[in-house]
């Protein structure tokens, strides 16, 4: 998202203060519902990676224990291939989200307006993510770019922008605002 896109949410609430806050900071809008948040997504991490030490450690103890006993042997090893399968799930959950993550932000820096419905138009399985760049991407963009331009380019507010015929902003309204400016700012 631009300043000048914020400016015109803001109006006259976007203060030099707030301008100089931002400084060349690009923002991106988040709450389309294509973004997962980094403490959700750190949570979820964190608790799989503790699920693998205590299956891990759970393996472990009970290799110690099955010397000598063939029938707790096979048990051992059911249950060492179904934690490898667990891993497995747990890898390819990781790098799903980290290229979902990537095309997001690939898709935001490219100014597409409507992100679900680009997808939709991809052929996802001609990308690949290799480190952070998405292979395979530029090319369905620029042929997206061309055959359907509108999905491209700023967003522009439904309606202008301003206030309907007969409302005004209340007291209420600003302060409510005002508090998201501060939270945005981190004050």
């Amino acid at each position: 998202m631009s300043k000048e896109v914020l400016k015109k949410l803001l109006g006259n609430l976007f203060t030099p203060e707030v301008e100089k806050a931002l400084g060349n900071t690009e923002l991106a809008v988040v709450n389309d519902g294509s973004y997962i948040p980094r403490a959700k997504f750190n949570e979820e991490l964190k608790a799989l990676k503790d699920q693998l030490k205590q299956r891990d450690q759970q393996l472990k103890d009970l290799e110690g224990k099955a010397a000598g006993n063939e029938e707790m042997k096979k048990e051992l090893q059911k249950l060492q291939e179904a934690n490898k399968t667990t891993t497995e799930e747990y890898d390819k959950k990781v790098a799903q989200l980290q290229f979902d993550f990537a095309l997001d932000r690939a898709l935001t820096a490219g100014k597409v307006k409507n992100t679900k419905a680009v997808k939709a138009l991809l052929n996802l399985e001609g990308i690949k993510l290799d480190g952070e760049k998405l292979l395979g991407l530029d090319d369905q963009l620029k042929t997206l770019q061309q055959s359907d331009a509108y999905l491209f380019g700023e967003t522009q507010p439904v309606g202008g922008g301003g206030n309907p015929p007969g409302g005004d902003t209340t007291a209420g309204e600003n302060a409510s605002m005002n508090s998201f400016i501060r939270g945005a700012l981190g004050r």
